[in-house]
């Protein structure tokens, strides 16, 4: 590539026409952006962009920024003024330029809230922060959102994914991305499994969302039904517990989700959801349930204030899963949910427990959908 010459800085005087300046611009920021200037040179590059980029010529801003967009060499104070132009020349250092930070996107993105195209290339960087999305979702542009959420590279908290799912929820241009995330948390696949279409039911189950035997239970049943559906093997207590703090949160840790979720065999949702319930840590709340003799989980069950009518039936689910391990062998979570429902149905008789007639309905539902004991073994 031909050097940055006294001729060419000639030339640039004798002929300041806006077709010399943008051939100019073009050549030394191709040249800069290779890195094979000498000090001087590359300093003398850096004072005419900055000349440059005030420019009363966009074609001249223009070719400093496709050139300068992807380099790190480019001093901040001239990468900060081409990103702030007009969309012609500002969205390529938008979009891949590492030398704006944080603060130079956020407040772009304030001073550009109308802006989509702006917005859509800081969505698509390679990488986004949490506080650059949540400045984002903030504005909450449906196709910058569609961006954000198609982008891997974005950090995305819980916070701002819960405000798009209230704002976005039953949009499928945004569930798509959405449910196509490498990781999403519990709490949000909670609320996405009852918003979705059945289009998107193949997506939930490709991505590991949510086991495909739920995932035909929940687009039946009611949102506490659905729930119950997420806490599928490989969930970490911690997700275990987000879920039951954004349930009490919004009012909807019931009783009857939680004798549900028991009667499941998800005893890790049962223990997190007492001790939320009356406030006690899980570690002590899991030694009265399983450690302390017979009444300790009693106390507890006391304490979270369930219904008294249902104890008995807890307290033969929780027999059962002291009883009932998982074997190992093929549809082994399948076997342990049929015995957990026999059992405590068989206790709605010989114990007195008196189920709501929802709740039986629902488990009655849930073991036709399970497979047969003599299927499960052929």
């Amino acid at each position: 590539m031909p050097r940055i010459t006294k001729d060419d800085l000639n030339k640039l005087v004798q002929d300041p026409s806006g077709d010399n300046r943008a051939e100019t611009a073009d050549k030394i920021s191709r040249e800069f952006s290779t890195d094979t200037l000498s000090e001087s040179e590359r300093v003398l590059a850096e004072d005419i962009f900055r000349l440059m980029i005030r420019d009363a010529e966009i074609r001249v801003r223009k070719a400093l920024a496709k050139n300068l967009a992807q380099t790190p060499l480019v001093p901040h104070d001239v990468a900060a003024t081409l990103a702030r132009d007009v969309d012609e020349v500002a969205l390529p250092v938008l979009e891949f330029s590492e030398v704006l930070n944080d603060e130079d996107l956020v407040d772009i993105i304030g001073d550009n809230a109308d802006s989509v195209e702006k917005q859509r290339a800081i969505a698509s960087r390679a990488y986004v922060s949490e506080i650059v999305s949540a400045t984002l979702v903030d504005i909450g542009h449906e196709d910058v959102m569609v961006d954000l959420m198609s982008n891997q590279g974005a950090e995305i908290s819980e916070v701002s994914l819960q405000k798009v799912v209230n704002d976005f929820g039953d949009n499928e241009r945004i569930q798509k991305p959405m449910i196509e995330r490498n990781h999403l948390p519990i709490t949000i696949a909670e609320r996405l499994v009852t918003l979705v279409s059945e289009r998107m039911r193949s997506q939930l189950i490709s991505r590991g969302h949510i086991p495909e035997g739920i995932v035909n239970a929940v687009m039946t049943q009611s949102q506490e039904s659905a729930t119950i559906g997420l806490l599928g093997d490989g969930v970490e207590d911690r997700d275990v517990e987000l879920l039951v703090e954004h349930l009490y949160t919004n009012n909807r840790l019931t009783s009857g989700l939680i004798l549900r979720a028991l009667c499941m065999g998800d005893v890790s949702f049962f223990e997190a959801a007492l001790a939320k319930r009356a406030g006690v840590s899980l570690i002590n709340t899991r030694i009265l349930i399983h450690d302390s003799g017979p009444f300790g989980l009693e106390a507890i069950y006391n304490k979270a204030k369930l219904p008294e009518h249902f104890f008995p039936g807890v307290r033969a689910a929780i027999e059962v899963a002291r009883e009932t391990t998982f074997d190992g062998g093929e549809q082994d979570k399948e076997r342990y949910s049929r015995r957990m429902i026999e059992r405590v149905l068989t206790q709605y008789g010989d114990l007195g427990v008196e189920f709501d007639s929802d709740d039986v309905d629902y488990l009655m539902g849930r073991m036709l959908q399970l497979p047969s004991e003599r299927a499960m073994h052929t």
